[in-house]
């Protein structure tokens, strides 16, 4: 497994989804985007069988170990425990926390899906590395269940309340990024904004640079 890097260090997180990928290959993608300067993968597939999951996990999984960067899988425990993918990140809906986080131990990566205080704060104390709140602004195709934009006053609540690093996301592009990083979080997911650009690599550092340069 790829050396634990700390969340709280990460920017941009950078969620490989094939719906927004305009026919560009899971590995071409993740490819382009650790090159623009993403700090952490994750795979987010669910329609895709357990099989061919699990090839793609794989091979991300060899691309992540020699590019030095986190690997982490959406949702899926199993799949994230069979390739020794860096960690798994959990909604609301899926396993409870504590439960995953005694399955898999304390050596990988525990991410959280959150929207209020109260789901921050539980995560916290069931042992996550990091929380996702959002949707933060409008999320457009890549995620039609997300739910109402929450706003970033709702990072600034979190972030009074909690410790753990926060990786915001829906809706992050360039023209916003800056305000998610103002309001408290450490870190930018994004989705549609890299993986369906033209120049998926540009588009990753451009973001990037906004991320770093907020004076947060």
């Amino acid at each position: 497994m790829t050396d634990r890097i700390s969340p709280g260090l990460w920017r941009l997180y950078v969620i490989i989804d094939p719906k927004a990928s305009r026919g560009r290959s899971d590995l071409q993608v993740a490819a382009a985007a650790i090159e623009g300067g993403a700090d952490v993968l994750q795979l987010r597939d669910k329609e895709a069988s357990s099989g061919r999951l699990y090839r793609v996990a794989l091979q991300l999984r060899r691309l992540t170990r020699d590019a030095g960067i986190p690997f982490i899988v959406n949702d899926r425990l199993d799949i994230a425990l069979a390739t020794d993918a860096d960690g798994v990140h959990v909604g609301q809906t899926d396993l409870p926390a504590s439960v995953v986080r005694e399955i898999m131990g304390p050596a990988r990566i525990l991410g959280v899906s959150v929207n209020t205080v109260e789901e921050a704060v539980l995560a916290e104390r069931d042992g996550a590395d990091y929380l996702g709140v959002g949707p933060v602004f409008e999320a457009r195709g890549t995620k039609p269940d997300a739910g109402l934009p929450l706003g970033v006053d709702r990072i600034a609540r979190i972030r009074r309340r909690c410790s753990l690093p926060i990786v915001a996301i829906g809706g992050i592009n360039a023209e916003n990024a800056r305000t998610v990083r103002e309001a408290g979080a450490d870190a930018a997911a994004v989705i549609s904004a890299i993986v369906a650009a033209d120049d998926i690599a540009h588009a990753a550092r451009r973001l990037k640079h906004i991320l770093e340069d907020t004076g947060c």
